[in-house]
């Protein structure tokens, strides 16, 4: 997942900022490692109130940080700017109908006189090293052109970053889902610590499928020139042992090209990994018979997966299986198949057209600033209701969405379309995220002698 600074990567967090940051992720780690067997099972209660305060932490960290960031600012009353205040260079490139300044950001508003392209190159090198030009959308007078005052010099941008940092989130990660996938497979690491490559085949096929997205994301961001962060791990010691990874965007999105490519180079990154290691999983994997679903289910959460309830596992559960799989069997799968599973998984919920998601991004570079609010908005509803009323496993993803999601800084140049093959493409990667959400259709399970547990 592709995150951006949400200042349009003209200020760096500071060190404590980030510090205490990876403390509130760790500290239901730590409460989860102090319990009894090492589970939630008897405090349930204390571990939600824990990690509702954490997330209440982080917000407050992230509204901290912006109080920051603005607090040497002059706090000003929004006021019109008169033609002899308003640059040459925005009269030149706009027929300005209003014109206001407020907390130092100045708004011209009116229709181009030259295509958004042009417009965003003459105005950054107008205002090279003082200013950072938007120009976006405007209901009402067409286009909007801000001038937001920089910050922080480029030089502090381009600063390196703290490889240690990552190197040891992915180390911790690399622990907790090794664990997890012991723990899945009934292997306690605590008490048979020489058997820990039991758990290795998920945990490697869970980190190449995480770290390959994000590393589509950071590639992706390199050739369009944006300051991005290597992956942040995000490490857990329950469940599947970890909560995803994402990189930090420090810089803005040149145009709705740029970021349209960013967003889809991730998911299809991982598909990449996550559809082979799903397929090569399925061949050890075990079909269950209705008979001996009970008898012989396995532990934790790799236990029976019915294999309609997605159309795209269904597809690919049929290529590897064939007819061993008849209606009403069960899926129980093997390590590595279930590590491909989650890469579905991890692949749908990033694809949600929600704010800073992979598919908000793609949404908004496909329609526009207006219409991917709105997708966003009503996704974001309909993926409490599915938690509600389908799924009640979503919840915890749909608070964690609800909480990260927000809004991304807009491009550069908000205003410039992008490409029909860029369109197209985006349409076939939502599709895709369509055929792993959406259960077999009735008319087809039948025929495929395979079962859909919402018919």
């Amino acid at each position: 997942m592709a995150r951006q600074d949400s200042n349009g990567g003209t200020r760096p967090a500071s060190g404590w900022l980030n510090l205490l940051f990876i403390l509130c992720l760790l500290i239901p780690v730590l409460f989860l490692l102090t319990m009894p067997g090492g589970t939630m099972m008897g405090g349930i209660v204390w571990f939600w109130l824990i990690m509702l305060l954490c997330f209440w932490m982080m917000g407050s960290m992230v509204a901290a940080t912006d109080e920051e960031g603005g607090c040497h600012r002059p706090r000003q009353q929004l006021r019109m700017l008169t033609p002899e205040e308003q640059p040459s260079i925005i009269r030149r490139v706009m027929d300005v109908r209003l014109a206001t300044e407020n907390q130092g950001i100045s708004v011209f508003r009116g229709p181009l006189l030259e295509p958004a392209e042009q417009a965003l190159d003459d105005l950054q090198r107008e205002f090279e090293g003082q200013s950072v030009p938007l120009i976006q959308e405007d209901d009402e007078l067409g286009n909007s052109i801000l001038l937001m005052p920089r910050v922080v010099e480029q030089e502090v941008l381009k600063k390196p970053t703290r490889p240690w940092i990552h190197w040891f989130l992915f180390g911790l990660t690399f622990l907790t889902t090794t664990w997890a996938g012991a723990v899945h497979q009934g292997v306690n690491l605590l008490q048979q610590p020489g058997s820990f490559t039991v758990g290795l085949p998920y945990s490697i096929g869970l980190l190449l499928i995480l770290g390959v997205h994000e590393l589509g994301h950071y590639f992706m961001a390199k050739r369009h020139e944006i300051n991005v962060t290597p992956p942040f791990f995000i490490p857990v010691p329950f469940a599947l042992g970890t909560f995803g990874a994402f990189i930090q965007m420090k810089s803005p999105t040149e145009d709705r090209r740029s970021l349209f490519d960013v967003a889809v180079a991730g998911p299809l990154a991982g598909l990449v990994i996550a559809i082979p290691a799903l397929l090569i999983g399925l061949q050890t994997s075990q079909v269950l018979s209705p008979g001996t679903e009970g008898a012989e289910v396995g532990h934790s959460m790799m236990h029976g997966t019915s294999v309609g309830s997605s159309m795209l596992f269904a597809l690919l559960s049929k290529a590897v299986l064939g007819e061993q799989l008849q209606h009403g069997y069960m899926l129980q799968l093997s390590p590595l198949a279930f590590a491909g599973w989650l890469g579905l998984l991890v692949t749908a919920l990033n694809l949600l057209p929600i704010g800073q998601l992979d598919g908000g991004h793609m949404a908004r570079a496909m329609f526009g600033r207006r219409i991917g609010e709105t997708i966003s908005s009503v996704a974001m509803w309909s993926l409490f209701l599915l938690a509600i009323f389908v799924w009640p496993g979503l919840m915890l993803w749909a608070i964690i969405v609800f909480f990260i999601a927000g809004r991304g800084t807009p491009p550069l140049n908000d205003i410039t379309p992008i490409s029909t093959g860029r369109r197209w493409l985006g349409y076939a990667t939502f599709l895709i995220l369509a055929m792993i959400l959406i259960p077999l259709p009735h008319a087809f399970w039948q025929a495929a002698e395979i079962y859909c547990p919402y018919l």
